[in-house]
C-alpha cells in the first residue's frame, strides 16, 4: 500500500480507536474569523448494525448545479428512496451562481441543505472555517458505512485530492477526509483523428513538437487553428490544459522556505514554459483566445474549427457522440506531450459531494453520499452514457470500457495519466484570488508584457497573499 492510500483500518488504527468509537472525533475547530463554526462530527451518534433504513422517513436536501453526473443521478433517486426510506429534494443553481449560493448558505450556518457538490479546490476556502463534515470518521464506523462499500476502489490521486489538514505548506492527503470524489476529468489532448488520419500526422511527444504541429495545422484563411485552450480571465484558465503541462515541464506553483509558502511563477522553469505557451497561443490559438472558456474550446474542436484541444478528457468526450457535433465520430484522444524524462504528470479536477457540518439530518446525508459513490448507482449512471470517468477503478474497468468502442485513444490516455492524475497545485487558501490573479498575468503576456517582469510582479503578489 503507498503513502497515501488510507484505507478504513488505517483510519481505525489512526484514531487509536475501534468500532463506533472511532468516529467520535469532533470536527475541525472554528478558525476564529467571521462565519467561522464548530460542529460536533455527527458520526460519533452511530451505533449498532449497519442499516441502510436507519433514517427512514427524513427529507435530504442536496444542492447542486445542473450537470451531467447530476442528469446522470437524477433517474436514479427514486431507487435510493426505495432502499432507505429517505426522500431526496434537489435545489438546481445554475454554475454562474452556484458557488455564491453555497458560499453565502455555508457562511450563515443555516445547514439548510445537507449534501451539495463541491470541486477540491473549494475545500481549501470551505474547510478551515469548519463549514464541512469530516467523512473519515464515518468512513472508518462500520455501524455508519456498509462493508461493500471499497473506499479504496476510488482512485487514489482522488482520495488524496478531498484531504487536507490546512496547514500552510503541507500536501494533499493529510487531515479529514472533506468530501468524497463522484466524477472526475483528466486533462489531456483530443484532436480530430480524421484530419491527422488524411494527412498521416504523427502525435507529437514533447512540447516543442507539439507547438510545431500546432503551429503547421494552422491557416486562418480557411478558418482552422492548431490548438484550443482556456484564456479567459478565470481560475479555470489555470487548471486544465495549462497547469498540466506546466507540471509536466517541471515548473511549480510554490516553495515551502522557512515556514513560508514562496510563489515560483518567476523561475526559469515557470519563465520558459509560460513563454512558449503564449507564443502558442498567438501563433496556433483562437483569435478570440482571452474570452476562452471550455465551451468555446470544445465547441471549435466539435465544429472543426479547432484541430486539438488541451483541456478536461470528460469535456471533449460528449462531443464525440453520434449527432452531437459535425466531427462527432472523428475525435480521439493522446496524453498529450510528455515532459522531461517522459513524465505524464496530469492536474485533475474532481466534482465531489461534501456533507454540511451544521446539516441536521446527517445521517441520511451520509447515506446518499455513500450509495451515490457506491459501485452500484455509478455503474447504473455511468451506463446512461453521458457520465464520463467514474471515480472507481471497478466502474471503469468494468461499465465504461465497454462504451469507449467508438472513443480511439479515451482508453490508452486515460491509463497512460492515471498513474500520475492529481491536483499538481499547492494547497492554499487564497487559491482563487491567486489564480485568477495568474491568468490576468497570462492575458498580459498575450497582449505584449515581458513574460519574466510579469511573472515575478505575479510571484510578489502571490506571496503576500498565501501568507497573510
Amino acid at each position: 500500500m503507498s503513502r497515501n492510500q488510507f484505507s478504513r483500518r488505517d483510519m481505525l488504527r489512526a484514531l487509536g480507536v475501534a468500532g463506533a468509537a472511532a468516529a467520535a472525533l469532533p470536527a475541525l475547530s472554528a478558525c476564529g474569523v467571521g462565519g467561522s463554526f464548530e460542529a460536533v462530527n455527527g458520526a460519533g451518534e452511530v451505533s449498532g448494525p449497519f442499516d441502510w433504513r436507519a433514517a427512514e422517513g427524513t427529507t435530504l436536501h442536496l444542492l447542486q448545479t445542473p450537470h451531467p453526473y447530476q442528469q446522470s443521478l437524477q433517474p436514479l433517486l427514486a431507487e435510493f428512496t426505495r432502499l432507505t426510506g429517505i426522500t431526496v429534494d434537489i435545489d438546481l443553481v445554475p454554475e454562474a451562481d452556484y458557488f455564491t449560493k453555497l458560499n453565502t448558505e455555508l457562511a450563515g450556518g443555516t445547514g439548510k441543505h445537507d449534501v451539495f457538490m463541491l470541486g477540491a479546490y473549494f475545500i481549501w476556502q470551505y474547510g478551515p472555517p469548519g463549514w464541512l463534515e469530516d467523512l473519515a470518521p464515518w468512513i472508518a464506523n462500520s455501524s455508519a458505512t456498509s462493508d461493500t462499500y471499497d473506499f479504496e476502489d476510488i482512485y487514489e490521486g482522488l482520495r488524496t485530492s478531498t484531504r487536507w489538514d490546512f496547514e500552510l505548506g503541507s500536501p494533499l492527503g493529510t487531515g479529514g477526509q472533506w468530501a468524497i470524489p463522484w466524477g472526475f476529468e483528466n486533462n489531456v489532448v483530443a484532436y480530430n483523428k480524421a484530419y491527422f488520419d488524411q494527412r498521416k500526422i504523427k502525435l507529437p511527444d514533447t512540447f516543442d513538437n507539439f507547438i510545431q504541429l500546432a503551429v503547421d495545422l494552422t491557416d486562418r484563411s480557411q478558418h482552422r487553428y492548431g490548438i484550443a485552450t482556456r484564456g479567459s480571465k478565470s481560475w479555470a484558465t489555470i487548471h486544465p490544459g495549462f497547469m498540466t503541462q506546466f507540471a509536466r515541464e517541471g515548473a511549480k506553483d510554490y516553495e515551502l522556505v522557512d515556514g513560508r509558502l514562496e510563489a515560483a511563477m518567476a523561475s526559469d522553469a515557470s519563465v520558459n514554459f509560460t513563454e512558449k505557451w503564449i507564443e502558442m497561443q498567438r501563433l496556433a490559438g483562437p483569435t478570440s483566445w482571452t474570452t476562452y472558456d471550455y465551451p468555446q474550446a470544445t465547441g471549435d474542436l466539435g465544429d472543426g474549427t479547432a484541430m486539438m484541444v488541451y483541456d478536461a478528457d470528460s469535456a471533449t468526450y460528449p462531443k464525440n457522440k453520434p449527432g452531437a457535433s459535425a466531427q462527432a465520430g472523428n475525435i480521439a484522444w493522446y496524453p498529450g506531450p510528455a515532459g522531461p524524462g517522459g513524465n505524464y504528470n496530469t492536474n485533475l479536477w474532481t466534482w465531489s459531494l461534501a456533507m454540511n457540518a451544521q446539516s441536521k439530518n446527517k445521517r441520511a446525508a451520509w447515506l446518499f453520499i455513500q450509495w451515490v459513490t457506491g459501485k452500484e448507482a455509478l455503474s447504473k449512471a455511468v451506463q446512461g452514457g453521458i457520465f464520463a470517468d467514474p471515480v472507481r477503478k471497478s466502474v471503469f474497468d468494468g461499465v465504461f470500457k465497454q462504451q469507449l468502442g467508438g472513443m480511439p485513444g479515451y482508453l490508452d490516455a486515460f491509463e497512460t495519466v492515471i498513474g500520475s492524475s492529481k491536483i499538481q497545485f499547492t494547497p492554499q487558501k487564497k487559491f482563487f484570488d491567486t489564480t485568477e490573479d495568474w491568468s490576468v498575468a497570462l492575458q498580459d503576456i498575450y497582449g505584449g508584457a515581458n513574460a519574466r517582469s510579469r511573472l515575478t510582479s505575479l510571484a510578489k503578489t502571490c506571496t503576500s497573499k498565501v501568507n497573510l
